[in-house]
């Protein structure tokens, strides 16, 4: 199946397209497609993410007291000075180089999981099917993200989840952080890798979606978890 196929695949034909990933593994290309989205993606994004938290912390009395005010202020003037050549190079760098260490560490947990259903598959087709998953994610779901951020002007007020449904909801309080976590397009992603899991482990599909929105419940709560100790540092 060549690049065009698989691509319109994840979205047209999900199964018959995971189906062939799992006999046949590839994901060089589309890793490289989606790489270079995320770190354009990031780029764009940046100056709205880097107001909007530069916003955050002049708001945050807890972090000036902690802090001292005349390290608080330069830390805030750091923070709304220009972009830098070291923070284009961090901010196209940094969305990508996490994304590998999420495909990795979920694939980990994904064969984990599948190995207590099964003693078939291998971590090459995985990674494969969870790279291609990702194009829903990454491609549509970012697409749908930065129009919104270009029309709001900031990036923090963006969701793509339930929290979408509550647009007067603090984006720092604990229920928004909770209902952002439930994304669309993330639920869409883990929905259609479970039929690359049902061919990568040799299971039927109701196994294959316990495994797969099993990891994406531990994604969840990690990064609930994450961005609770952070805000703990500024609210």
């Amino acid at each position: 199946m060549n690049l065009l196929k698989r691509l319109e695949g994840v979205f047209s034909s999900p199964k018959q397209t995971f189906t062939a990933l799992a006999e046949k593994p590839v994901w060089v290309d589309v890793l490289i497609i989606l790489l270079i989205a995320l770190a354009v993606y990031s780029l764009i994004i940046s100056p709205y993410a880097k107001h909007d938290q530069a916003q955050m912390i002049k708001e945050s009395v807890k972090l000036k007291e902690r802090m001292g005010e005349e390290r608080f202020n330069q830390y805030v003037q750091n923070m709304e000075g220009p972009v830098t050549t070291w923070g284009v190079i961090q901010t196209a760098g940094g969305a990508p180089a996490m994304f590998i260490i999420a495909m990795l560490l979920q694939g980990l947990f994904l064969m984990i999981l599948g190995r207590f259903a099964s003693t078939q598959g291998t971590f090459k087709q995985l990674f494969s099917s969870l790279v291609h998953a990702n194009l829903i994610y990454a491609l549509l779901g970012n697409g749908v993200r930065l129009i919104l951020t270009l029309t709001r002007k900031s990036a923090m007020q963006v969701s793509t989840g339930l929290a979408i449904f509550f647009p007067k909801m603090e984006i720092t309080s604990t229920p928004y952080i909770v209902l952002s976590q439930f994304d669309f397009f993330q639920i869409w992603v883990f929905g259609v890798l479970a039929f690359g899991l049902g061919a990568i482990f040799k299971i039927n599909i109701k196994k294959a979606l316990f495994i797969s929105y099993t990891v994406w419940l531990l994604k969840a709560l990690f990064n609930i978890g994450f961005a609770l100790f952070g805000l703990s540092f500024v609210r």
